[in-house]
């Protein structure tokens, strides 16, 4: 075996090397001569290794720990990249001075928007997604992970992918999408990978011991397999050249248009949703204490969603040159969603019935109970703001910008956060978390920060959207563009303290992470031998 990975890494190497070589442009050479050193190393790993005795036969009495450590650790440090990019194109839109001119545009706002958005989406939020799944599949079927270790493939494959897609941004290889998806070879890298996750995933459940099959892991199901659709069509494109990074897209126009917010609002509605309540339904009523309060009510949910969300992207392309019927479909789907989103929202909460004392002395169940009421507020303003008589006030204005963030910083993030902190001391054999006082100055930065942010957005956003459409007794427009630039700039300002508040949130997390695994000997938890699942 490990002679025929010497093989495969050795033509790895040989054939990045030639990439590089040919290369058309520097983003693709920078890839390959990446790719060429991380093939090298395992080579000299596994060559190493060769001489050595067997190494251990992994302990099927326990659980599959290792990558979820590995994945809580990767999630907490692209967290704090992401939020740091972020809060620094904050400033620049205040400060164009922060754009800096270093003969190329690898840190100008345009290079750096991508990197923000995919960092703490994919990178942040698919760590704390595949690091949740795994934990959550294993305890609720009682059985390792399927595969052995093709989880561990997982893992670092979607860390090679992160690393790929940011790099491209910054050397500004991308298709242009709305998006800003990275090229044709990144793309086929991550389908490989996402089938992997699947595999794993699917196949855990399949060897399962327990007959039923817990709600959470039906939207962690929803959501790969969802992704998997989304990411395929959406990224159709036709290399120019093997060794170049640019493509041709398949779709054009209004039909790309159309496919490119098919994916995008998907991407919100099973990566940033559907995901997400998979950790909801599992890891609330786990810190509650409490069993889920209606679990009817999550199977409706679950369907009602999954249904609905597929047909609302259209909603985006109001007033474009996509025909009114499909944009009004999205709409209506939209101001459906909105039942089923809160039906989801009120299930959580009432979890807590009988244990809502523990918001008085739980800081991590105040972070889920307050991701919750983020949860319902976005999924309220978003069907909301679809209306097509709304829409045409907010479409392009910073609204849409205050919107996002309210539900991805107050939503995935909080939830995230308290992941976090409930899988930490567990998968490191620790009572608690460190400092229990630290996770709450967390709470509080955040909770402030975000609303610094999203209200100056809010505020900014309706603002700009009436500067826009004022016009004199002549009808001839009032403000110019560069007025209402010039009118927004406190607001920009109060919204990079709160970025600053968000990210000192997440510092102090990893402080706190750091202090409670030091010295710590990871113990990987021992399978159940009783039934039901833990």
């Amino acid at each position: 075996m490990d002679y025929f990975k010497l093989i495969v890494l050795g033509l790895i190497t040989m054939v990045a090397a030639i990439g590089a070589n040919w290369a058309h442009d520097l983003a693709y050479q920078i890839h390959a001569l990446l790719i060429v050193a991380i093939a090298f190393g395992m080579f000299i790993w596994v060559l190493r290794r060769m001489g050595e005795p067997a190494a251990e036969v992994a302990d099927n009495d326990s659980y599959s720990d290792g990558v979820i450590r590995a994945g809580v650790l990767a999630t907490a440090f692209w967290g704090v990249a992401g939020f740091l990019v972020g809060t620094f194109i904050a400033f620049q839109l205040a400060f164009p001075e922060l754009n800096f001119d270093w003969g190329q545009p690898y840190t100008n706002f345009g290079r750096l928007r991508p990197l923000h958005t995919s960092a703490v989406i994919f990178a942040f939020g698919g760590n704390a997604l595949i690091a949740t799944s795994f934990y959550v599949v294993q305890r609720t079927s009682s059985v390792r992970l399927f595969g052995g270790n093709l989880s561990w493939f997982v893992f670092w494959g979607y860390q090679l992918f992160i690393v790929l897609a940011a790099t491209g941004y910054l050397l500004g290889a991308t298709q242009s999408k709305e998006y800003a998806e990275p090229e044709w070879y990144v793309d086929i890298w991550l389908t490989i990978v996402w089938v992997s996750y699947l595999v794993v995933f699917l196949g855990t459940i399949f060897m399962r011991r327990e007959r039923h099959i817990y709600v959470a892991n039906w939207f962690f199901l929803s959501f790969i397999i969802t992704v998997a659709m989304l990411h395929l069509i959406n990224n159709l494109s036709i290399p120019v050249s093997f060794w170049g990074s640019k493509s041709v897209q398949v779709f054009a126009g209004v039909q790309d248009a159309m496919t490119q917010w098919w994916y995008g609002h998907n991407a919100v509605g099973f990566f940033l949703t559907a995901g997400f309540l998979g950790m909801m339904y599992y890891f609330v009523p786990k810190q509650a204490g409490r069993p889920v309060y209606s679990y009817k009510l999550s199977i409706i949910h679950f369907w009602a969603l999954i249904f609905l969300y597929i047909w609302a992207g259209p909603h985006h392309l109001h007033y474009t040159a996509l025909p009114d019927w499909a944009s009004t479909l999205g709409m209506v789907f939209s101001i459906i969603l909105w039942m089923p989103s809160w039906g989801g929202m009120i299930n959580g909460l009432m979890t807590l019935q009988g244990a809502w004392d523990k918001l008085r002395t739980d800081p991590i169940m105040r972070m889920f109970v307050l991701s919750l009421g983020f949860y319902g507020m976005s999924t309220f303003e978003g069907p909301m703001m679809s209306i097509r008589a709304v829409n045409s006030l907010s479409h392009y204005t910073d609204w849409t910008i205050g919107h996002v963030h309210s539900g991805a910083l107050g939503w995935n993030g909080m939830i995230t956060f308290a992941c976090i902190y409930f899988l930490t001391p567990k998968l490191w054999g620790r009572e608690k978390m460190y400092s229990m006082s630290a996770i709450n100055w967390h709470f509080w930065l955040a909770t402030i920060g975000i609303v610094l942010y999203a209200a100056s957005m809010w505020v900014t956003g309706i603002m700009e959207g009436l500067m826009w459409r004022e016009v004199d007794d002549q009808g001839f427009l009032v403000n110019s563009f560069a007025d209402t630039v010039a009118a927004k700039f406190p607001m920009y300002v109060v919204r990079g303290l709160g970025g600053v508040l968000f990210l000192s949130g997440a510092l102090i997390m990893c402080w706190n992470m750091w202090m409670t695994i030091r010295g710590a000997k990871p113990v990987n938890a021992p399978l159940p031998h009783a039934i039901p699942a833990e």
